[in-house]
């Protein structure tokens, strides 16, 4: 499959919610991506309208209109569609694309929980008919991409759970914290919330203003935890609160958990560095040194440190990301890359923007 693309026969891709913020990042992102031609952007709300006319930072870049949806349409010009929409739309749209012979990499949240009744009780939509649940593959690029290598359907994760699983699992997966005592402490900037306008993103709201949202209720809570359970072998439950902090891009996730061991600082470290050996996309820093959401920005990175404390017995896990690239447009081009086969960093290779 790698063979049928490249920089003389490029792979055509649709965007379907290229007006909201994923999906402008995956206009950005996919312009230096060797073997993808952008052969469709699509709204439902702006069909006909140049996407430049609501994304001036697009003109003379992206010059097409703006098509409607439509899967046989698609089908026609596309191999491949990333459904960028909001919850409770791409489980209409994704099967008549599947139908339509069309690959699909969705970076909603309808396609991420396995159960519908779990789905329908945390995302309060219908949940997607249960053939499509089980064909979509989970794509946390770092921690299950094998599995999407030829895959139709790929579920993107979700900026929060990225973040979170990318910290936890490797210690999971070792024994050496306690999943039943796990909280996550979790803060995002305002680009999380879309582009759509709402009292929680108002300027005058959110500037200068820090505030919890969704205490206990936060609809990635059961994407977390059906994750961790798969790294446990156990069900797990966890106590996650999110916030908003006043700032465009980025996510912190600071988990907490009882270690089962004396581990130091550096034993993190090595444990971390060697479950993500060759996935250049994580990086784990020295002991005593850790990451700040800056030091990702516009980036694919997910940055990781650690703080065992001996005197508590818990150790303390701070990751960043930048709930844009690797949260979600960088990550759906990663799975891209791994489903075709090819070299997982291809257009990704960005440094961060600093300062």
């Amino acid at each position: 499959m790698p063979g049928e693309y490249g920089e003389t026969n490029k792979m055509k891709v649709a965007i379907v919610g290229s007006t909201g913020y994923g999906g402008v990042e995956l206009i950005r992102l996919l312009q230096s991506h060797p073997y993808v031609e952008i052969a469709s952007v699509i709204s439902s709300s702006n069909a006909g309208t140049p996407i430049a006319e609501g994304f001036p930072h697009l003109t003379n870049i992206v010059v097409q209109d703006l098509d409607g949806v439509n899967a046989a349409e698609m089908a026609e010009k596309a191999d491949v569609v990333f459904a960028a929409t909001p919850s409770g739309v791409s489980s209409k749209l994704v099967p008549d694309l599947i139908e339509a012979g069309l690959k699909v990499i969705d970076l909603s949240g309808d396609f991420r929980i396995k159960d519908g009744g779990t789905y329908e009780t945390w995302y309060k939509h219908p949940a997607p008919e249960q053939k499509y649940l089980e064909k979509a593959v989970y794509g946390l690029c770092e921690i299950s991409g094998g599995n999407v290598i030829d895959a139709s359907l790929i579920s993107n994760p979700g900026c929060y759970p990225t973040a979170t699983l990318l910290g936890l699992i490797p210690a999971v997966s070792a024994g050496w914290i306690d999943p039943k005592s796990i909280i996550i402490d979790a803060k995002s900037g305002v680009s999380g919330a879309g582009r759509g306008t709402s009292l929680t993103s108002h300027y005058a709201e959110i500037n200068e203003n820090f505030k919890a949202y969704k205490v206990n209720k936060h609809q990635h809570i059961p994407e977390i935890e059906q994750a961790l359970a798969q790294a446990a072998g156990e069900p797990v439950t966890v106590t996650f609160t999110t916030q908003l902090v006043p700032m465009t891009r980025g996510i912190m996730s600071t988990m907490y958990a009882q270690m089962n061991g004396a581990y130091s600082d550096e034993d993190f470290v090595e444990l971390y560095r060697q479950y993500y050996e060759g996935r250049n996309f994580v990086r784990v820093r020295n002991a005593g040194i850790w990451p700040a959401t800056k030091e990702v920005f516009g980036s694919n990175y997910c940055d990781i440190g650690f703080a065992a404390d001996a005197r508590t017995g818990r150790v303390t896990i701070i990751s960043v990301i930048d709930n844009m690239v690797k949260g979600a447009a960088g990550q759906a081009i990663q799975n891209l890359n791994l489903m075709m086969g090819w070299e997982e960093n291809l257009g990704l290779g960005y440094t961060p923007v600093y300062p």
